[in-house]
């Protein structure tokens, strides 16, 4: 089961902060179990003395690379050279590359090229391509400032600055899309199965980051399907399933009356 899902979660210390170390292993949690918990970095930088309470209240073990040269980041190389190892032990089903840094984008699809789950998660400043690569990408931004509650905020978010593939308009019309490739002959799809595909063409696709905590809310809150709740083939089990509502026709301008023309 996906729940069981065995994870290593692998954290540049020189691209994150240790304010979102709770918040990465709670969301981690959700798809797995934890099992490697791997931090990198050079411990004897006093840039890096705000993690030392985090490491020990989490359990994390921070791995010590030094730098051979200056300019050079060879905490990239260990945690790529681990990320291998354990591959190659066969303990863990996914990883968790946590790095706002491109330098991981091929150790990800490599580790997808194994058959591996792997999430990224980095700030928005994350190029696209390492994002591209990942089964799912979190931005840690969003995970920081996620609502108590669900809120509808007054204009959608907009997560990567200067890109137009995350814009609401462009995952309403994948949805559209999705929900029309995988409808039965009556025209219903399943929320979960739109969610499935959209995260495989959006990696970094998040409904909080558009002010929701459930799809079923955010794909409701657009307007553009009719929504049921259906048994389960378990019946036990409820499944949230949509229909396209049909469009909307504008009634056709009613003519305008003639006029009499005035006469002097």
């Amino acid at each position: 089961m996906d729940k069981d899902r065995r994870f290593a979660v692998l954290i540049d210390a020189d691209n994150v902060s240790a304010k979102y170390i709770r918040l990465i292993l709670d969301e981690l949690s959700n798809d797995g179990i934890i099992t490697y918990k791997r931090i990198y970095g050079d411990w004897t930088s006093p840039t890096l003395v705000s993690w030392k309470n985090v490491l020990l209240d989490c359990s994390i073990t921070p791995i010590q690379q030094y730098g051979y040269t200056t300019g050079k980041n060879a905490t990239d190389s260990a945690m790529i050279i681990d990320a291998m190892d354990i591959l190659y032990t066969g303990n863990v089903e996914g990883f968790c590359i946590v790095s706002s840094d491109s330098d991981f984008t091929r150790l990800a699809s490599r580790l997808r090229e194994a058959g591996k789950f792997v999430i990224g998660m980095g700030e928005k400043k994350t190029p696209a391509p390492f994002v591209a690569a990942c089964n799912r990408f979190t931005y840690l931004e969003v995970l920081a400032q996620q609502p108590a509650a669900e809120v509808v905020p007054a204009a959608p978010l907009d997560p990567v600055a200067g890109e137009d593939r995350m814009a609401l308009p462009a995952i309403k019309a994948a949805i559209q899309a999705i929900a029309d490739e995988t409808s039965d002959d009556e025209g219903w799809a399943s929320v979960s199965d739109i969610g499935n595909i959209l995260i495989k063409r959006f990696p970094d696709f998040d409904v909080r980051n558009y002010g929701f905590k459930k799809l079923t809310r955010f794909v409701d809150s657009l307007g553009l399907f009719e929504m049921r709740t259906v048994a389960g083939r378990d019946g036990s089990a409820k499944a949230v399933l949509v229909q396209a509502l049909p469009p909307v026709v504008e009634p056709a301008p009613a003519p305008r009356k003639a006029g009499r023309r005035k006469t002097r």
